[in-house]
């Protein structure tokens, strides 16, 4: 999957990151907290930053320690709350790290390392997901999806 959008969730007016399959026919919108939203939005803008912060650090880490990112998998939902993992590869060998999917995907996009979404997030996520009830309302949502971008977060 890759980062489509960066936005504010209209119910809660929470920061969510709006993740979207290769194809485009899947969506994921994950709340998530504002200091990671704008890190997320840093990377999607490539805007650069005076002192590393936190994920620029993370990466700093990784590096100096010649530890690469495979990649993050956000692997489960619990009491509507996702996880993720960091998949890295040091000395050869794979080790899993248990992360928040915010915080995977600031890192991510700045290795860059791909993400991917279990088959079963997709599945009951989708199964889930109140769909609009017309073509109107669906059209409406997706032109609000098309029009959302990183700088619209920071209003």
């Amino acid at each position: 999957m890759k980062v489509d959008k960066l936005g504010i969730d209209l119910l809660t007016h929470d920061p969510v990151v709006i993740l979207k399959d290769m194809d485009g026919s899947h969506y994921l919108p994950i709340l998530i907290g504002p200091f990671e939203a704008t890190a997320i939005a840093l990377a999607l803008e490539g805007a650069p930053v005076p002192r590393p912060l936190s994920h620029d650090l993370m990466r700093n880490i990784l590096e100096s320690l010649n530890t690469n990112l495979e990649q993050v998998v956000i692997h489960d939902i619990k009491d509507s709350t996702f996880f993720a993992k960091l998949v890295v590869r040091t000395n050869g060998e794979l080790q899993e790290i248990d992360a928040r999917p915010s915080d995977g995907i600031a890192l991510a996009l700045r290795v860059p390392a791909p993400i991917f979404v279990s088959d079963k997030i997709v599945l009951e996520e989708a199964a889930t997901e109140k769909r609009p009830s017309s073509d109107t309302e669906m059209a409406r949502f997706k032109k609000f999806l098309d029009d959302l971008k990183p700088s619209d977060f920071n209003r």
